[in-house]
């Protein structure tokens, strides 16, 4: 089972706060951006006398209101299409066992959401990467690099919508190669979209949802943690309308009993959030993106493509090795009392070697706060004895 490179630093940056350093958190997207009202009313109004098991699939009233908030968007479901997960890593992981048999292989364009390498090996299932480059902003590969790996055991394509860790938004042309590759070879094409609410100057999210022939084939994973700033509710959900794929993902959800019933209380008032709350959201978080990526490329020797969604941003830095440095910088660095910790972005790719001088940082933090991290980081790296320009 590998370890998150998202959290195995943090034994690190314990140690600095202990020594008296503070630490501006970059390496998780953990928003700082406040819950909505409605969703914390919602919990304190609560009223009941038993705290019950719900339903496997998720209470029909809230299955009702993610329908409604889904046919907003125009994803045309129905509640009987949704399974209510504990998170969107359950739904990740329920999609895996479900529709991918031990022994068979999923394509995922890397760099990943690095648990997809946990939930792959929780489910004794093979990873075949396909390298996404920094140089054209990690946008999809050719779809003549995904042939050349399909196999008799390949069942499944996963894509992340906008992109965690890279932030690249897929365009409508890449999305309609995807489903055209996964119609030709009858796979299933796991859509992970967390960072739906999260795309920048005025693009357009677009997805598999959308797209007309691709129903049976298409298995949609979303969480509240990101668009709500909820993540400690661990409320997700599996949505598709192949019928055979509920059927079954129906039995992994029987085996854990239920998701929980103040989650999805709290899950139902938020559907009901006002637009408003998603726009200053949205604001700030391109304030955040267009500070942090134009300190990073004024840094002697970093490159960082723009994104155009989600919160995080990976940029190339003048080191030997992003383990190293990422540890370096915690353990043995400061700042005015200061350091920043960030996420390796090797834990990100599944291919040995890649990544070896790229980062992964989450904008979770007010502007002045990025500010200060970036000057850090600019210090860090004139003084870090594996630079490597």
């Amino acid at each position: 089972m590998p370890a998150s490179p998202i959290r195995k630093l943090s034994p690190f940056a314990i140690q600095a706060k202990k020594d008296g350093k503070k630490v501006y958190h970059l390496n998780i997207g953990q928003p700082d951006i406040a819950t909505p009202e409605g969703m914390l009313n919602a919990i304190k109004n609560i009223d009941f006398d038993v705290w019950a098991y719900t339903e496997s699939e998720g209470t029909l009233s809230y299955r009702i209101k993610l329908t409604e908030y889904y046919n907003k968007l125009g994803y045309n479901i129905r509640p009987e299409d949704i399974l209510v997960t504990l998170g969107g890593s359950e739904a990740i992981t329920i999609a895996m066992q479900t529709c991918v048999n031990e022994g068979d292989e999923i394509i995922i364009p890397e760099p990943f959401y690095a648990n997809y390498n946990g939930f792959a090996c929780m489910s004794n299932v093979v990873v075949k990467p396909i390298l996404s480059y920094i140089e054209t902003g990690f946008a999809l590969p050719p779809i003549a690099e995904f042939e050349k790996v399909i196999t008799d055991k390949t069942k499944a394509i996963i894509i992340c919508n906008p992109n965690n860790p890279t932030g690249y938004l897929y365009s409508k042309e890449e999305l309609q190669a995807l489903k055209e590759l996964c119609l030709k070879y009858d796979l299933f094409l796991f859509c992970d979209e967390a960072y739906r609410e999260f795309c920048y100057d005025g693009k357009d999210f677009i997805s598999p949802m959308h797209l007309d022939g691709l129903d049976e084939n298409v298995v949609m994973l979303d969480t509240v943690s990101k668009r709500y700033s909820a993540c400690g509710a661990r409320l997700g959900c599996l949505i598709t309308k192949n019928k055979e794929v509920i059927k079954s993902a129906l039995k992994f959800a029987q085996a854990r009993l239920s998701p929980g019933l103040v989650e999805q209380i709290a899950g139902s008032a938020a559907v009901d959030t006002p637009d408003s709350y998603f726009e200053a959201v949205n604001k700030e978080y391109t304030l955040r993106r267009n500070t942090l990526v134009s300190r990073l490329n004024s840094i002697e020797g970093v490159f960082c493509p723009n994104p155009g969604g989600a919160f995080y941003v990976v940029a190339k830095l003048p080191i030997d090795d992003a383990d190293k440095f990422c540890q370096w910088i915690l353990e043995s660095f400061d700042y005015q009392g200061r350091t920043v910790m960030m996420a390796p972005a090797t834990g990100f790719y599944s291919t040995p070697g890649s990544g070896k001088n790229e980062v992964r940082m989450a904008y979770v933090l007010n502007v002045n706060d990025l500010n200060a991290a970036m000057d850090c980081l600019t210090v860090a790296l004139e003084q870090y004895p594996g630079r490597t320009d």
